[in-house]
């Protein structure tokens, strides 16, 4: 149970709910035991009045209605407190169960970009979902049935030894042997649930992948193959399910064979006594034949415990391999919370991807002060998106040092510096909720009058009050239920809703025609006053009116200065600049 001590701080914050729990499920199981007693005692004064031993008929009569009024009495008492017994442990298992998949998904966030590139997003949504789940089994039911299990098997066996000792030991002779055979069992089908479990991640990611890239699955054709994989999987999915059940049908019919040879045991040995005149009463016999199936359950939930136990235990142990990872981009120990004023610097910096090994820079240097604008332009692969994920920070520098307000920026507290910056990717994501409340995801508190705006400035508007439902428009996963341009676009407002002191802009207007690039680039200019941008471009236009421009080959600067500089200089820019002008008379 290593992996499982880790929900012991979840145990400890909420100990004073489970601790009231136990003790109510200790009243509970002494409750359940007076009705058995009371019937038990009834039969001997049935059995005292058919002898016609000294028990008249209105004696029998009262002491049966008592009897009766007794068992309804404590059955109630006994329902009343299991009732309480499972709002303690089992609503404190929800809660441990929300605060373990809030602390998850805030891992999920911190963990950096490297962790996405090697894990599968099916199987992370497992993790938290479906494991966390059995981690809660052991958390509530199995605490609160071993706890149950306990009381009642202490109270019962020591009541049964005080009542007929001879007879409890003949009684409990095939205990041992379910109890053995429950745990086998147990094991085996925590090995089979294990099978099913990791096939379900598997599955899960299959169908996750396969919702998410249906364009390209339509486009290539490839509906039908696809389809034979899924059943290929689903075919294999149910071998492995059925393969549990199998073991998993044993359970109860092993039960019932060795708890129905207990009740053997119990009348044959219980009538042998009683004529011997061993015990006093029939109705000693009735008692304990009630007290053997009243323990079915302990025994065979010890079975039962350890296969929740275990089951928590490897699921507790997948989520712990996530938890236990030190996120790579974190603030340290002596970060600093500042006003960001966007004086950017790159010295000497050189970055290399962990997952391919690919250097993206090379002892890059160049230094943005506050207002400025800096275009980077280059063919695909030369480094572009990399300097703008290192200015947020998505990856450190693997050399050299990238300097904000000519601090390095490993020492900017993380979320200051985030905060301060509007980021549009070059491949726009939307998420599922209508237009309005993507552009929000920029300003939580944005007035409509603000989201408008935000949509004018980015040439998107028009776009969408001409939607049907305008900007309570619901977009499809990703967004896919606008263009390409638009989703840019839309991505675009997000970013300048925010108003921050950095913009970074990674190739986000490549989907929109050069007359709609223009119109968003001049109204950039006004957006930007007094603002750090840096714009990560393939098209000239967007270079025109910067402050300084830099051209990456490989990860290296090859040219580097102003519009005018370049235009007059052989290289890249002058060579993209003619190439782009004929393009644009013709």
């Amino acid at each position: 149970m290593k992996e499982l001590k880790y929900l012991n701080k979840y145990l400890y914050k909420y100990r004073g709910r489970l601790l009231i729990g136990m003790f109510i499920t200790i009243g509970a199981r002494l409750f359940s035991l007076f009705p058995p007693q009371l019937i038990g005692k009834s039969t001997a004064v049935i059995e005292q009045y058919i002898n016609g031993e000294t028990v008249s008929k209105a004696e029998l009569k009262s002491e049966l209605m008592l009897n009766i009024a007794l068992i309804l009495g404590a059955a109630i008492a006994s329902a009343v407190l299991t009732f309480l017994m499972r709002q303690t442990f089992i609503v404190a298992s929800r809660f441990i169960e929300y605060d373990l998949k809030n602390e998850i998904f805030q891992q999920y966030e911190n963990l950096s970009l490297n962790f996405y590139k090697k894990n599968r997003t099916g199987d992370l949504m497992n993790r938290i979902s479906d494991d966390v789940s059995k981690s809660r089994l052991y958390i509530g039911p199995a605490i609160m049935y071993s706890v149950t299990t306990l009381t009642l098997f202490i109270v019962l066996i020591t009541y049964m030894f005080i009542k007929a000792p001879t007879l409890t030991l003949y009684t409990l002779l095939p205990f041992p042997i379910l109890s053995f055979a429950i745990y086998k069992l147990s094991v085996a089908i925590n090995q089979k649930s294990n099978v099913v479990q990791e096939f379900l991640s598997k599955l899960n990611t299959f169908t996750q992948e396969a919702f998410s890239g249906i364009s390209v699955i339509k486009s290539y054709g490839m509906m039908a193959s696809m389809n034979n994989n899924f059943i290929d999987l689903s075919n294999e999915s149910k071998t492995k399910n059925l393969d549990l059940v199998r073991v998993q049908a044993l359970f109860f019919p092993m039960m019932i064979l060795l708890i129905g040879a207990s009740n053997i045991i119990v009348i044959y040995v219980g009538s042998l006594q009683y004529f011997n005149g061993e015990i006093a009463n029939i109705g000693v016999i009735v008692e304990f034949i009630i007290y053997v199936n009243m323990l079915t359950w302990p025994v065979a939930s010890v079975g039962f415990i350890t296969t929740m136990v275990q089951r928590a235990e490897a699921s507790q142990k997948r989520i712990n391999e996530f938890l236990k990872q030190e996120p790579q981009i974190q603030n340290s120990k002596e970060s600093i919370s500042k006003t960001i004023d966007g004086d950017i610097t790159f010295k000497n910096v050189s970055f290399t991807y962990e997952d391919t090994n690919i250097t993206a820079l090379k002892n890059v240097s160049f230094e943005v002060k506050s207002g400025q604008r800096l275009v980077i332009l280059g063919n695909t692969g030369s480094g572009k998106s990399t300097i703008l994920e290192l200015i947020g920070r998505l990856y450190d520098a693997s050399e050299g040092t990238v300097f904000m307000d000519n601090v390095p920026i490993e020492k900017l507290d993380l979320n200051t510096l985030r905060k301060s910056i509007g980021y549009v990717p070059q491949d726009a994501f939307l998420f599922s909720e209508s237009i309005k409340e993507n552009i929000k995801f920029g300003k939580a508190d944005a007035t409509d009058e603000e989201i408008y705006e935000a949509a004018k400035s980015a040439e998107v508007h028009e776009n969408i009050i001409n939607f049907k439902n305008g900007y309570n428009t619901i977009l499809g996963e990703r967004g896919i239920t606008l263009s390409g341009g638009q989703k840019q676009r839309v991505s675009i407002a997000r970013a300048i809703i925010k108003k921050p002191d950095v913009i970074l802009f990674d190739d986000c207007l490549s989907a929109v025609d050069t007359e709609t690039e223009e119109a968003i680039m001049q109204k950039f200019n006004s957006i930007s006053k007094n603002k750090t941008a840096i714009i990560v471009s393939h098209r000239i236009s967007s270079a025109k009116h910067a402050d300084e421009i830099i051209v990456l080959e490989k990860g290296e600067i090859i040219q580097q200065g102003n519009h005018e500089k370049l235009v007059n200089q052989e290289g890249y820019y002058k060579s993209l600049y003619e190439k782009q002008l004929k393009s644009k008379e013709n």
